[in-house]
């Protein structure tokens, strides 16, 4: 339903998104609407997002990832093996640091642990909420981790690579099969609710990931999803990420912003530092590795991949293996904090 917020939610979107375009900024239909809504809930109005229709174009990056899914890039999945057991010790230098400081600013322990934990906004506000942490100070940072790296990377692409980041996404809809888009569409909705009533976590994009990789595995899909699709995802994300400021104090801003630009420098410095080692060490491509480890937001990063070309199914793996893992620890330590 289009309320009053969700309308002014869109129109800041559009407004973000054409100064973006007049500018030349990178992403314009991305980080516009994020700037955008961002601005408007600084300025004291509500916004609100796009509630279930949002969470149904998720599925479009769940099927744009799926479609990379070739049997020659699933026969090189083993290869990853290398840079995928670095993301274990990489969770918990996070977590560890993100919590100590927390606690030394004064948090619970509850607030600490989810709000360092660098994991799917949703699932960590669900499991620190049940958890007794303060839902909105763990909302506010990990949306100020996800803005402030997914506000950076698109510049540091364009000034380090030269990448035009303005590129279409993919072939318009004309150029590609009707019926490989029906079975697209198909997947990415049946994914999603196979996923969520199994259970799993972030189920909008994993579902329709593996139900639209098995399509494309058996032949039925040979093309990626049209650019209108990947644009209108990049339209919907930006502005989801902007309206969690909605609402915002300046008290909000001074204790829960502020620590959360502190916590993302010191995580972003450690997340360079271990980019710059797997690069040396294992000769990954600084493009995917700079996109894999970076602990942004699981579909921001995969629009921003998209966006740049790089190796997709690399990135996505890894992000994939970092959210399922953050959740196993949070179960594990749930315990612990509850005795606390």
């Amino acid at each position: 339903m289009l309320t009053r917020q969700r309308l002014r939610a869109l129109f800041a979107s559009a407004a973000g998104a054409a100064t973006f375009l007049v500018l030349g900024m990178p992403l314009p239909l991305l980080l516009g609407p994020m700037a955008g809504c961002l601005v408007v809930s600084l300025a004291g109005f509500r916004l609100k997002d796009l509630g279930q229709f949002g969470i149904f174009v998720r599925t479009f990056l769940g099927v744009a990832i799926g479609t990379t899914f070739t049997p020659e890039i699933v026969a090189n999945i083993p290869d990853m093996a290398r840079s995928l057991v670095i993301i274990p010790p990489f969770i918990l230098v996070i977590g560890l640091t993100g919590f100590l400081l927390f606690r030394r600013i004064g948090f619970d322990r509850q607030t600490a642990f989810y709000a360092a934990m660098p994991g799917g906004i949703q699932d960590m506000l669900i499991l620190g909420e049940q958890a007794g942490g303060n839902v909105r100070a763990m909302s506010l940072i990990h949306a100020t981790r996800v803005l402030v790296i997914f506000s950076l990377v698109p510049f540091a692409i364009t000034l380090f690579w030269g990448l035009d980041l303005n590129r279409p996404p993919g072939k318009p809809a004309a150029d590609i099969p009707f019926h490989e888009i029906a079975i697209m569409v198909l997947a990415g909705i049946g994914g999603w609710q196979i996923a969520a009533r199994i259970g799993i976590p972030g189920s909008s994009i994993i579902g329709p990931l593996i139900l639209t990789a098995c399509c494309t595995l058996a032949g039925l899909i040979n093309s990626r999803p049209p650019a209108e699709m990947i644009l209108i995802a990049q339209f919907i994300i930006g502005l989801a990420v902007g309206a969690r400021y909605s609402g915002i104090t300046a008290e909000e801003l001074r204790k829960y912003v502020v620590v959360g630009v502190a916590y993302t420098a010191i995580i972003g410095v450690l997340s360079v530092t271990l980019i710059f080692s797997v690069v040396r060490t294992l000769g990954l491509e600084p493009l995917d590795a700079l996109l894999s480890f970076l602990p942004g937001g699981q579909p921001e990063m995969a629009v921003i991949a998209l966006a740049a070309g790089s190796d997709i199914a690399f990135v996505a793996t890894h992000h994939i293996l970092r959210m399922l893992l953050v959740i196993l620890f949070a179960q594990l330590f749930s315990g612990w904090l509850r005795r606390q």
